[in-house]
């Protein structure tokens, strides 16, 4: 039996069909040179948007110099560096940074780190949360069933509480809220007891399971009862945060206090480099030699972090996020008004999502397929999410401008008249 061609894994599913040769801006070109501006931001990565020059100059000059430093072995001076400015933007007394490449070993690390700073074997997660793909974080994520099939069992140790996902209970925000933490309470009281939980973990926004946000009274609850208990707080920031939500962090809407923030995604523009920051004091109880890796802070990933911080400050991208997503999330809300199959608008910033239903009023992954197709037909990326891929997702970078929010609502009307039955 001959050996066939090389290919790319039949289990990856691609999104689009565009084989993307360039990008520059909001924009991503295929072969033939055709534009398509980019709302999905490489799953959110793309935060100055593709190429940005200040980010490209870094990663060349940084190339030229030293593209690999084992951080292990060697410090490179980009990583001291960027440890420097990460610790400026955390929160509270957070001061001290450990690297990864991708957000799912930040999660994996965090994980070693609330164990051995507790003593505690238990995690709380939350219904919809995802948190990675590898063991340890797919055990604490429950966005979609298709990511834990015929891998089962997961690793023990991990309790799920309720989100406050308030349209799909059918409530009101604060009674949802109110509910989930009472669902909390009796969790500990039944499945995981505050001395046998080391920490919380949650998204401030949901990201894969629909773009929900979680709420001042849910997130200032869990950050009492883990005062109360003894137990640590972590919030993943890996999608939420580095400006997505009109905020530097996801959870500054929520006026909460952290004791360890997961970054990654929008830290580099596109260079794989994810961290978990918590104070000193306590990263330092971390048992020596189980925080690491091959890859993690690699000396080009740290440069592009650093240009990418600088930029978001001198072109105001935190501030662009919040005004952007206003006008975006207004847009939608107007479209809503006439397709009433827009069953829900809901996020923040320039994490905007929308969760479609059917005549029937079931969830309607099928319809949101087609809006993704009909979308990249008129020239826009676009992503689907949620446990029955029911929503459509907004995702793009922040550098984004009026205009290019008004063409893509302009597009994705089109779309929605395009696959009405």
């Amino acid at each position: 039996m001959s050996k066939g061609k090389g290919i790319l894994s039949p289990a990856l599913k691609q999104a689009t069909s565009v084989t993307a040769w360039r990008g520059e801006g909001v924009y991503v070109y295929d072969r033939d040179d055709n534009r398509y501006l980019d709302f999905t931001s490489g799953i959110g990565v793309t935060s100055t948007g593709h190429c940005h020059p200040r980010v490209v100059e870094a990663a060349q000059k940084q190339v030229a110099t030293m593209i690999h430093a084992q951080y292990a072995t060697v410090i490179n001076p980009r990583l001291l560096e960027l440890s420097e400015k990460l610790a400026e933007l955390m929160p509270g007394d957070i001061d001290a940074v450990s690297y990864s490449n991708a957000g799912t070993e930040a999660i994996e690390g965090a994980l070693r780190l609330v164990r051995h700073a507790t003593g505690k074997p238990n995690v709380i997660v939350f219904q919809g949360g995802f948190h990675g793909r590898t063991m340890g974080s797919l055990s604490l994520t429950s966005s979609n069933v298709g990511l834990r099939t015929g891998i089962q069992p997961m690793m023990a140790g991990v309790e799920v509480a309720p989100f406050p996902h308030a349209h799909r209970y059918g409530w009101g925000k604060q009674e949802t809220e109110e509910f989930c933490l009472r669902e909390l309470d009796h969790l500990m009281a039944t499945r995981s007891a505050p001395r046998e939980t080391a920490a919380v973990l949650v998204e401030p926004v949901q990201g894969e399971a629909g773009y929900i946000p979680a709420g001042s009274t849910f997130m200032q609850g869990l950050r009492e009862r883990c005062d109360r208990h003894g137990m640590l707080l972590v919030i993943d920031e890996v999608q939420a945060g580095f400006g997505r939500t009109g905020k530097f962090w996801g959870h500054e809407h929520f006026d909460v206090q952290p004791d360890i923030v997961i970054t990654a995604k929008g830290l580099a523009s596109g260079f794989p480099i994810s961290a978990f920051a918590a104070n000193r004091d306590l990263l330092s109880q971390s048992l020596p030699g189980t925080q690491g890796g091959t890859y993690g802070g690699n000396a080009v990933a740290a440069a592009a972090a650093l240009a990418t911080i600088e930029v978001f400050r001198e072109e105001n991208l935190v501030e662009n996020a919040a005004k952007m997503g206003a006008r975006l999330r207004e847009g939608l809300e107007s479209l809503q008004k006439q397709y009433p199959e827009m069953d829900d608008v809901r996020g923040m910033g320039l994490m905007q999502g929308v969760e479609m239903r059917d005549g029937d009023g079931k969830l309607d992954g099928e319809r949101t397929g087609k809006l993704v197709a009909a979308c990249e037909k008129h020239g826009m990326l676009m992503l689907r999410c949620g446990a029955y891929l029911e929503n459509v997702r907004f995702l793009p970078p922040l550098i984004v401008n009026a205009e290019q929010i008004d063409q893509a609502l302009s597009i994705f009307e089109t779309a929605l008249k395009e696959t009405r039955a």
